[in-house]
């Protein structure tokens, strides 16, 4: 994040270091002590005691924080990425093309893909995690991650590489969003998974049941789209880097 601010022309790196340390942990903590909070308050045994807490939050702290500064640190010192071509301070009009593409019915089929390829692997650890069952393919789930990412790089370049076609430069937030969006697909499979697999009574054991599955949702959509950046920038770069300019 620190090497991408400094290639946008960013200047305050603390300010950025804030947010990605805290940005992403401080939700997922912040949702955990609310449903801490609420179970506490129904006296329910699944409760978190204070102690667990309280050593989550020194982690993330004392040692996930500073590791965060000091990457940060470490990758502003580092040189600006360089681009292969010149560009113009001043951004182009872009034509007008297939509206599909622009749309988020688009978007929306293309975010499927990444879904449909785990979505086998997401039912058997659904089952493990909430039907109690046992689950014993971690070299195999670790395999599936790996495809998952290479599916969402994939399905980013090539989409945008039909926009670069059709001239529109806006691929930076297309290219995160064209599969970060997978977590909205893997939380209406929990919404199905919680309607015709599970026989939920009551308000507490749903809230707890949403509020997992909404974290891990999370998790999953900033995977992929972290992915698919990455994975435009450096297809960007590459194909401009072969253009011959006069």
């Amino acid at each position: 994040s620190a090497r991408i601010f400094k290639f946008t022309g960013g200047k305050n790196w603390k300010l950025c270091t804030i947010y990605t340390a805290g940005a992403f942990p401080g939700v997922l903590i912040s949702m955990f002590l609310c449903l801490n909070i609420f179970l506490t308050l129904y006296g329910s045994a699944k409760r978190v005691a204070f102690f667990t807490i309280f050593l989550a939050f020194f982690l993330w702290i004392c040692v996930a924080s500073p590791l965060v500064f000091l990457g940060s640190f470490l990758g502003f010192k580092r040189d600006v990425m360089e681009v292969p071509t010149r560009t113009n301070q001043i951004a182009r009009v872009v034509p007008p093309y297939n509206p599909f593409l622009d749309s988020n019915l688009c978007s929306l089929a293309i975010r499927i893909v990444p879904f449909s390829t785990i979505c086998i692997e997401i039912n058997f650890l659904m089952e493990a995690i909430w039907l109690h069952q046992y689950y014993f393919l971690m070299g195999y789930l670790l395999v599936i991650t790996i495809v998952v990412g290479v599916i969402c790089a994939l399905l980013s370049m090539v989409m945008c590489y039909i926009r670069l076609c059709s001239e529109d430069h806006r691929w930076w937030w297309k290219s995160f969003c064209d599969t970060a969006t997978c977590g909205v697909w893997f939380f209406l499979y929990s919404i199905w998974f919680v309607v015709m697999r599970m026989n939920l009574t009551g308000v507490l054991p749903i809230i707890v049941y949403f509020t997992y599955m909404a974290m891990m949702s999370l998790a999953a959509g900033l995977y992929c789209g972290s992915v698919s950046f990455l994975s435009t920038l450096w297809f960007v770069k590459t194909i401009y880097r072969s253009v011959k300019l006069d």
